[in-house]
């Protein structure tokens, strides 16, 4: 029986030294993971290795697959985004979870790619360390799944649910113990576009927190899905930070569908109400009509630079289509800018539905 043998991190440390960075300068998270992948040009026979050379299901595109059969790929571009000046990167685990893995017919290695993923990332991290003595952190990725607990894929019978709450949070669960015992120094919930899924998530890493008796930083990213400004399930910025403030994060911010250009604005509505460090890691700009993205590390850089420079945000990165080159690029750019002051947010009744809502007294 394979071993796992528990590697916690040590969570007041961690949390110590993070807010103290922080408090310092911008922050830099790594850029796309996927992208990187894709220049490799793997084939069927690459995802599948030695191991699940005769798997039932077809494997190529489970990225998250190559932590077990091609972990010296995983490692490698986790250690480009350290070199190119990421501070934090993210565990290649955002479809780590059964439900995810269930497309593959792999819902049972669930714990063991979160638990390789962080060990990995956590080897890329110490690697860099040894080089230039600049401490680095890994961030366990929880992706959203690919079902939803608020909105129905029939649109024939739109009470319908595909996944229920306790489901998603017995999957996140899974994956908080894998990323955990792994050694990961922050859990991030990313790439919402489900508020009910991420509290599925928070409400599981929660449980495993107290489960392992470890308590680690809890970063939250939505997503606004498209230039309505507002979540898949409907919700707008404010409105979502109001929806998840209760576990209170050490970062709250957005990454993914939007480039730079249109997330601007909505990072700008959560800095305004946010009482936490605010994080945006946008894609290399919009897919062109072959679903690529062209955005140079430059014009990326130059408009993440801005959101530094106008006060937004604590910590930058990228998300899809964004390279090495493009996280170097950022880093260059926030140098030695002053990082966004968390506000004095008055205590009031703050609720949430699509749309925040402040009672004024």
């Amino acid at each position: 029986m394979t071993q796992f043998p528990h590697r916690h991190a040590d969570g007041a440390d961690v949390l110590t030294a993070l807010t103290k960075a922080a408090q310092e300068r911008i922050l830099v998270l790594d850029g796309a993971m996927g992208t990187m992948i894709q220049r490799y040009k793997f084939s069927e026979a690459d995802f599948r290795g030695e191991r699940f050379a005769h798997w039932s299901h077809d494997l190529k595109g489970n990225n998250d697959l190559l932590i077990l059969t091609r972990p010296d790929v995983v490692e490698a571009i986790h250690l480009e985004y350290f070199e190119a000046g990421s501070d934090m990167v993210e565990t290649n685990t955002f479809s780590s979870t059964s439900i995810a893995q269930a497309d593959y017919g792999m819902e049972e290695l669930a714990y063991e790619l979160n638990y390789e993923g962080a060990r990995l990332a956590k080897n890329a991290a110490r690697t860099a360390e040894a080089k230039d003595g600049r401490r680095r952190f890994v961030a366990g990725a929880f992706g959203p799944t690919n079902r939803t607990a608020s909105i129905s894929p029939d649109v024939n019978n739109p009470g319908f649910r595909a996944i229920t709450f306790d489901q998603l949070r017995e999957a996140y669960a899974e994956e908080a113990r894998g990323l955990i015992d792994g050694g990961a120094d922050v859990m991030l919930v990313e790439t919402i576009f489900d508020t009910l899924n991420a509290k599925a998530a928070l409400v599981a890493i929660e449980e495993v927190f107290e489960e392992r008796k470890v308590r680690l930083p809890v970063m939250i990213s939505g997503t606004i899905t498209d230039l309505s400004g507002r979540t898949l399930s409907g919700q707008t910025p404010e409105a979502f930070w109001y929806s998840v403030r209760h576990a209170r994060p050490f970062s709250i911010g957005l990454n993914c569908a939007l480039g730079a250009k249109e997330m601007r604005g909505h990072i700008a509505a959560i800095a305004k109400v946010a009482d936490t460090f605010v994080c945006a890691y946008p894609n290399a700009g919009l897919p062109n009509e072959f679903g690529l993205y062209d955005e140079s590390p430059e014009a990326m850089a130059a408009m993440v630079g801005e959101f530094a420079t106008a006060g937004l945000v604590n910590i930058v990165g990228g998300c899809c289509g964004s390279t090495p080159d493009h996280i170097a690029a950022i880093a260059r750019a926030v140098k030695g800018v002053k990082p966004r002051a968390i506000p004095a947010i008055e205590t009031k009744l703050r609720l949430s539905g699509l749309e925040a809502f402040e009672f004024a007294a």
